[in-house]
């Protein structure tokens, strides 16, 4: 049977979705090919430089990749490609970046084309020291970060080979009475061991913060872990105290409320790129201490002055944790040379197969504005389209709907636009989570949640990220952050934790149909989709009543 793949000669693959093996060939192609357009029949992937080296980083060679496309590919594949392909991966390790016995760190190539190519860059001659001898030039160490950003820039991408410092110890086990690390979790610490630094991408609700603690007992040592925000920070304190040998005052919090230093501090995004007088003060934080690991949780998301702190990080071992690498900013090669390349990458399905989180069934509604809308919309500034479609008067009705169609079942609307969900909040008189619901609040209702004292929460963007809520079986989104693809990831997986009588979550996004919210939406499913979500499409008359 032909396979399901056309690879083109311009570096897309084309996917038959319906195709008999096109699930297995999705799981094949994704750790080098990125989902670009994912309609009904026909999905595309793009192979990029960085896809191909991220492969090569977690040890997969370009024979392997040329293997996998000529296995699926239904036609020949451009010979011209396939060059192309083991070129680009062997431009991975062909500069490396490692400790001399006498001269400290260097810059190594075999090479001397690409070498003298590099050295002749003039962002590159700031970073570097004298030439020791024809394969090697110094580096200065607060620069090495900053010269593999700059390398990876110039197509060069340089092996870091050069170890890192052990960092003050401190003893740290896992607690293993009642539970076990899971095969995929114990590979993701492993590999990332193994590997020194860099990212492991799982699900959500597949227990990132269990690796994180397994890399901790792994390091042995101090550690910085940065998350998103203060809920986040004492979810993570409670699950190391419960998993690890750490007690709570060997756990500090740096956040807004708190500024505890510990063997182990736990400290928000937010605090640590707070300015004042044009500085940042907080990020005095990551020299407090001789830290042995750094954590970044939702490493999609590190704003920009934490990029910079973590080019002079480079002698600490560091672990980003997400969901998906994908970063709407396009700094995905920032992760890649200041954190480290992905070192473990589990397909959503996979888990899903293993029963370690819920099957889900996603389903756009799509929703027809009334002629006054339409008209609202057409006459509107460019500016302001998007808010209006996005928040319409028939999306809040709809969203209303399935509310009323899924009473006594935990659900959860999520929205952009706080106006929308106060609307909706009163209408549905259902509790409203939103960015000034005071931390106490926040963790009393999601308790409540969880318990099921309530099972309807409205929450805004501050429930995207590393909120658990292992009741929440429905999700409604009615509004988001325009196409934004990991926000999508991370809303449903809210829903994915596994159900006790094993029962499917539903995640439904609500669409205005002919406006750009339905442009944004095709956008914001393309990572669902590469992971195997298929969208099916209802109308918002077929809710039922």
């Amino acid at each position: 049977m032909p396979g399901p793949l056309v690879v083109q000669s311009d570096r897309t693959l084309l996917l038959e979705v319906d195709h008999d093996d096109a699930g297995q060939c999705r799981i094949d192609i994704a750790p080098f090919a990125e989902l670009e357009r994912a309609p009904e029949h026909i999905h595309t992937y793009r192979i990029t430089p960085l896809g191909l080296w991220n492969a090569r980083a977690a040890g997969h060679d370009a024979e392997q990749v040329v293997d996998t496309l000529l296995r699926h590919s239904r036609y020949p594949v451009p010979p011209s490609l396939l060059i192309d392909i083991a070129e680009t991966m062997d431009r991975y390790g062909r500069l490396r970046i490692e400790q001399h016995p006498t001269h400290g760190l260097v810059l190594v190539s075999t090479d001397l084309a690409v070498l003298t190519e590099v050295l002749r860059s003039a962002k590159v001659k700031g970073l570097v020291g004298s030439r020791i001898d024809e394969h090697t030039v110094a580096v200065h160490p607060s620069e090495r970060g900053h010269l593999k950003q700059v390398l990876l820039k110039l197509g060069w991408p340089a092996e870091d080979l050069a170890g890192y410092v052990d960092g003050e110890a401190h003893a740290i086990e896992l607690d293993t009475r009642g539970w076990q690390l899971r095969p995929y979790q114990r590979l993701a610490a492993e590999g990332f061991w193994h590997g020194g630094s860099g990212v492991v991408v799982l699900p959500c609700g597949a227990g990132k913060t269990l690796v994180g603690a397994a890399s901790m007992a792994l390091a042995g040592a101090t550690t910085l872990i940065l998350v998103t925000n203060t809920v986040s920070a004492r979810q993570w304190k409670t699950e190391l105290v419960a998993r690890t040998s750490l007690t709570e005052d060997e756990i500090g919090e740096y956040s807004g409320s708190k500024k505890e230093i510990r063997p182990v501090t736990i400290a928000t995004y937010q605090v640590i790129t707070t300015k004042r007088n044009g500085i940042h003060p907080h990020l005095e934080l990551f020299s407090a201490r001789d830290w042995g690991l750094v954590i970044y949780d939702e490493v999609h998301l590190l704003p920009a002055p934490v990029f910079r702190m973590t080019a002079d990080l480079q002698a600490r071992r560091r672990l980003g944790l997400t969901a998906t690498l994908v970063r709407e900013d396009g700094r995905e090669g920032d992760v890649f040379s200041l954190i480290g390349p992905k070192r473990f990458d589990a397909p959503w399905k996979d888990i899903e197969d293993q029963g370690w989180i819920a099957p889900a069934d996603c389903v756009e509604v799509r929703v027809t504005l009334t002629d006054s809308e339409r008209m609202t919309y057409a006459v509107a500034e460019p500016d302001v389209k998007y808010r209006l479609a996005a928040s319409a008067e028939s999306k809040t009705e709809a969203a209303i709907e399935l509310v009323h169609a899924h009473a006594g079942v935990p659900r959860l609307v999520i929205g952009q636009y706080v106006d929308q969900l106060d609307e909706l909040a009163e209408r549905l008189d259902a509790p409203l989570i939103k960015g000034d619901t005071p931390n106490s609040r926040r963790q009393q209702l999601f308790e409540q949640f969880r318990t099921g004292a309530i099972d309807l929460l409205v929450v805004s963007k501050v429930a995207n990220f590393s909120i658990d809520l292992p009741s929440a079986q429905i999700a409604i989104q009615v509004s988001g952050a325009f196409g934004s693809r990991q926000e999508e990831a991370q809303r449903l997986g809210r829903i994915l934790r596994p159900k006790a009588d094993g029962v499917t979550a539903r995640f439904y996004a609500v669409v205005s149909r002919d406006t750009v919210d339905a442009d944004f939406a095709q956008h914001r499913q393309r990572f669902l989709a590469e992971q195997g979500y298929a969208y099916r499409i209802i109308d918002a008359e077929e809710i039922p009543g």
